[in-house]
């Protein structure tokens, strides 16, 4: 969702190549293949097929084989920039690869914190950053990050949030929910849980699962499983009664996800993007951490965090469900543009961001 819209920024530029590298840390076909499709990004010219494993492992498996394409390349076939992006484990294997070959790092999404170094998302995060020659930050709280840690304001372009670019896009073609359970006249919640602090520690995930099963006592829960949580949910064994109003679904494609987005009475997660994305569809978003890296969306946007207090979800959501028609929720109109309630909260989420990294890159590699 991120890597679309920049690899269509630039293609077709004068005297401009591409390279679309799948390190195959995210396998799965339901979070891989058809996000391609409906992203209408071209097919990838290399897969490193790394899987799964352990933080450890799958990083120093993508390292050896990106460094592995890097070094197969003719020294007159070297890439100018490599651009990596987000959080994961690919974006700072590839920087530490590129870093050490000498090859131009360009990290999108970069300066995020949530200053709690027990993630391994905020690891990558700093070590990509220190590494990276192009910071393509998508708010002003990122440049001030970056600028506390020592990077060079030279560095760091304010471009605005390519996950957006991507929003605005395809909500052309986002459609009433197709789920038989779901629509836009009945009010649900949405669901989505992948993180280690939430998923990993059984005794926490059994009584969050027993209150989004008190809550859906109220009102339908969609709840599409992300592989990892699948694994855990097994570990598990029974699960609460819901009275079949807790509807575990699997993995959504990205246009089914964003609809059900789009008309949900509120979402429940623990995923940064989601964050991003509720607060520009204004939908109410709940917030099952202790920090994030995006406070720009609970400041200026539809975000609450509620941490691992039970209680406070639970008020929190009744509250939410209470407004009722009062929750502002559409935030853009049928044909993708941003209204100015939600597109001008957040400078530079309007659906450009990619545009102006392209921008960056060819002047900087014009010269």
């Amino acid at each position: 969702m991120k890597a679309a819209p920049v690899l269509r920024a630039l293609a077709g530029k004068p005297n401009l190549q591409q390279t679309l590298v799948h390190t195959g840390q995210h396998y799965d076909a339901a979070m891989s293949d058809v996000f391609f499709q409906e992203l209408e990004m071209p097919q990838p010219d290399l897969n490193l097929e790394v899987g799964s494993g352990s933080h450890a492992q799958q990083t120093a498996e993508i390292m050896r084989s990106f460094e592995a394409v890097l070094l197969d390349r003719k020294p007159d076939r070297k890439p100018d920039l490599v651009l990596v992006y987000g959080d994961v484990n690919s974006t700072v294997a590839v920087a530490l690869v590129c870093s050490k070959l000498n090859v131009a790092v360009g990290h999108v999404e970069a300066g995020l914190r949530s200053r709690d170094r027990s993630m391994p998302e905020e690891i990558n995060r700093l070590v990509t950053d220190q590494l990276s020659d192009l910071l393509f930050t998508p708010s002003s709280d990122a440049d001030e990050n970056l600028q506390r840690e020592g990077i060079d304001a030279s560095r760091i372009h304010r471009v605005g949030n390519v996950m957006i670019d991507t929003l605005v896009r395809l909500f052309p073609r986002c459609e009433e929910p197709k789920l038989p359970y779901c629509s836009s006249s009945s009010p649900y919640a949405l669901v989505t849980l992948h993180r280690p602090s939430n998923v990993d520690d059984l005794p926490w995930l059994r009584r969050l699962l027993v209150t989004l099963a008190d809550l859906s006592r109220e009102l339908t829960i969609v709840f599409p499983v992300h592989p990892r949580t699948r694994e855990r949910l097994d570990d598990l064994g029974s699960l609460p009664d819901a009275n079949s109003r807790l509807q575990l679904v699997g993995p959504l494609p990205y246009l089914e996800f964003l609809s059900l987005q789009r008309h949900a009475a509120v979402v429940i997660t623990d995923s940064g993007g989601i964050q991003e994305e509720t607060t520009f569809l204004r939908v109410p978003c709940l917030t099952v951490r202790e920090n994030t890296e995006r406070p720009i969306t609970v400041s200026l946007g539809t975000n609450q965090l509620v941490g691992r207090d039970l209680e406070k979800l639970r008020s929190a959501a009744h509250e939410i469900l209470e407004q009722g028609e009062g929750t502002i929720r559409g935030g853009i109109s049928a044909e993708g543009k941003g209204q100015k309630r939600s597109a001008e909260a957040i400078p530079l989420w309007d659906g450009h961001a990619a545009e102006r990294i392209s921008d960056v890159i060819l002047q900087r590699f014009s010269t």
